[in-house]
């Protein structure tokens, strides 16, 4: 027999969760764009996640121990929105009033950094899914880090809600296959299956048993039958934090549930209800038809309950850090410096140094020498790569690997470029770890949709990126990068370096790490380059952008190269030298930290009276004209690659000293032109 209590207690979640419906509908028919449908139906597992499961603080959105919520399915993100405003944080009626406005606090799709309480951008879909593993694999090494027996200071899950779409998407099989590998058992993902997508039913394409394929990944698989049974959704979470698996628990909804004749349809998916619709929906849900962003003082009252909780809950926390303080008073300060992501002193100071006696070092061995340096100085560094820890030189040597029965710094992400870009947003985004991951810079194009949410969401994500080049040789064109050194440039956000030399590499590190405002590409040679000579033995000015490698006097034209063409342009300053021509050269390993210099240094390096100008990158020229000007040229190569030795195929394809030298000789003359 149901007690007064327990119908009291239904009440209010029906109440709670029919609010969350109500504010979505109304959001999306103010705004007359978005997505109510995925809201409507999701809203009972959302809101048993976010009343009975999930650990945080809404007064203190950063609070480190914290579950983690990513809502993967991020056209949904009315649903999310609502949850925030209920539960307390600072996200108000007004804001979800401002529904997609310009300027407002509450987006079409979840922005990270932008709205308290969202833990990452998400929009494209499978992109939270695999985000959300890197979260739980740096939860997995903190807590090996830092956990005493009997004191857990790193404890906390990682939830998400992912949809048809998402499981579609590539890059969700290949972090699905990664997790269920590494057993990430604080993973618990539920699964919106309402079976619908924007074109149909997802019949018209999507027919696989999904709970068959996450058991052969190794997942703990569960299916609620009926999307509106609190009771049983609450038993499967229950049932997922038991167990050591990462847990995906399949529920069955109705997109759009109470719509009169859009529930059930791809109608409800991607557009307002409509106002008739709309107010059917509402009287189906017995709520009031005609009142907007209606919030009763009764779900308000319950869901604010999340403000005592959190505080308790951080509270709590805070004493265990305590406790750890007083067991182990060193630990208790690395675990508080690497959550305030704070470098440690003399951090860098056994990164290496380069002579050019040392011979020929290509800058993936420089870049491997100066990861290790700091492997030995910051525990928070880990890193691996897709297949090529050899041959990108990203192995932390006597690390370990990262395992199901181990934590290792090393972690091998098997051929998944894509999955490995967005755990390493998982990792940066979560705290307390610097991640790093390599491939060659031509499979770049697999991980840019990663990258691109990277720089939209301010991650300190670290690519490397080696084989730079068709210097890389006999692989041939399919593994010669051309247009990828421009389209990464093309991200707004996104620092790209391409070192000169080992020097040039061990300064891109040094002045990388330190910053937590922007992820990076670190692109690096296969072939060993010289170390070049600077007079005074100075580091190289690497975090500057640019600097002038040689200058004769009075120079007449700029040569300026990135990463091995310096080399080239160095050898064609000599060339047009014997003619007496005297030639500045610049290497600029970056031309995002270059343009964050004042103007008087970039004028310093380009002094705008020298229009004779030069540039040579063994890459797609678009975009050089922004340095060389009207009267200057561009070496480079707008067309593929070749299989062949790497000097001969750069010898071929007219990356050569000579080849700059003419076009020296053409934009001089062109400039006399000008002024003649």
């Amino acid at each position: 027999m149901t007690t007064t209590s327990e119908r009291v207690t239904a009440r209010i979640d029906r109440s709670c969760i029919d609010t969350v419906r109500a504010l979505a509908i109304d959001a999306v028919e103010r705004a007359n764009s978005g997505h109510p449908g995925a809201p409507m139906g999701a809203a009972p597992m959302a809101y048993v996640v976010w009343d009975r499961h999930l650990k945080h603080d809404p007064a203190d959105p950063a609070w480190f121990d914290r579950d983690r919520f990513v809502l993967s399915a991020g056209h949904a993100s009315m649903l999310l929105y609502a949850l925030l405003h209920l539960t307390g944080y600072d996200l108000t009626l007004d804001d979800l009033k401002a529904f997609r406005s310009f300027g407002s606090r509450t987006p079409g799709h979840p922005e990270q950094g932008l709205t308290p309480g969202v833990e990452v951008t998400t929009g494209p879909l499978g992109q939270g899914f695999a985000t959300g593993v890197g979260m739980a694999i740096a939860e997995r090494l903190l807590a090996e880090r830092f956990n005493r027996p009997g004191l857990s200071v790193v404890d906390h899950h990682v939830f998400a809600l992912v949809s048809d779409g998402d499981l579609m998407e590539g890059v969700s099989s290949e972090a699905a296959s990664l997790a269920g590998h590494l057993r990430l058992g604080k993973l618990i993902y539920l699964y919106d299956s309402n079976r619908i997508t924007i074109d149909g039913p997802t019949d018209l394409s999507f027919t696989e048993d999904v709970g068959l394929r996450f058991t052969a990944y190794g997942w703990h698989v569960q299916h609620v039958e009926d999307g509106n049974d609190l009771e049983a959704i609450d038993a499967a979470i229950t049932a997922a934090k038991a167990d050591p698996r990462p847990s995906l628990i399949e529920v069955s909804t109705e997109i759009g549930y109470g719509a009169p004749t859009k529930q059930g349809s791809s109608a409800a998916h991607g557009a307002p209800l409509g106002p008739e619709e709309a107010r059917g929906a509402k009287r189906n849900l017995g709520w009031p038809e005609d009142a907007c962003f209606h919030v009763p003082e009764e779900v308000l009252g319950h869901m604010r309950a999340a403000l005592e909780r959190g505080a308790r809950a951080r509270a709590e926390w805070e004493q265990r850090v305590a406790a750890l303080e007083s067991e182990d008073p060193a630990a208790a300060a690395e675990l508080r410096r690497v959550i305030a992501g704070e470098l440690p002193q003399d951090w860098d100071a056994d990164l290496p140094s380069f002579d050019p006696a040392d011979g020929k070092i290509a800058t993936r061995s420089a870049s491997g020498a100066a990861l290790n340096a700091l492997a030995a100085r910051l525990p928070e560094l880990v890193g691996g790569s897709a297949d090529l820890a050899t041959s990108t030189s990203t192995e932390l040597e006597g690390a370990g690997a990262l395992s199901a029965t181990s934590s290792g710094r090393n972690i091998f992400y098997g051929v998944r470029e894509h999955a490995m870009a967005a755990a390493l947003n998982g990792m940066s985004l979560h705290g307390g770890v610097r991640a790093f991951g390599g491939t060659f810079l031509t499979f770049s194009d697999y991980m840019r949709p990663a990258i691109r949410l990277a720089a939209l969401m301010e991650a300190p994500s670290t690519f490397v990126f080696t084989h730079d080049s068709v210097g890389l040789g006999e692989d041939g064109p399919t593994h010669q990068p051309i247009e990828h050194l421009m389209s990464l440039r093309a991200i707004p956000n996104l620092i790209v370096i391409r070192p000169a030399d080992a020097n040039e590499t061990v300064e891109a590190w040094r002045a990388l790490l330190p910053r937590r405002d922007a992820p990076r590409a670190l692109c690096l040679s296969r072939q060993a380059l010289p170390v070049l000579r600077r007079p005074d033995s100075s580091p190289p000015p690497v975090a500057r952008g640019a600097y002038t490698v040689h200058d004769p006097g009075g120079a007449e034209a700029i040569v300026i190269a990135t990463g091995s063409e310096v080399h080239v342009a160095l050898a064609a300053a000599e060339l047009l030298a014997a003619e007496g021509l005297r030639v500045r050269v610049v290497s600029m390993p970056s031309w995002e930290l270059f343009d964050e210099q004042p103007q008087s240094y970039r004028d310093e390096v380009l002094p705008p009276a020298i229009e004779a100008r030069v540039a040579v990158e063994a890459g797609a020229t678009l975009g050089w004209c922004r340095w060389v000007g009207p009267a200057g040229e561009v070496v480079g190569l707008d067309r593929f690659g070749a299989s062949g030795p790497g000097d001969v195929v750069l010898e071929e394809l007219g990356i050569t000293p000579t080849a700059v030298a003419e076009a020296v000789r053409r934009t001089l003359a062109r400039s006399a032109g000008r002024h003649g």
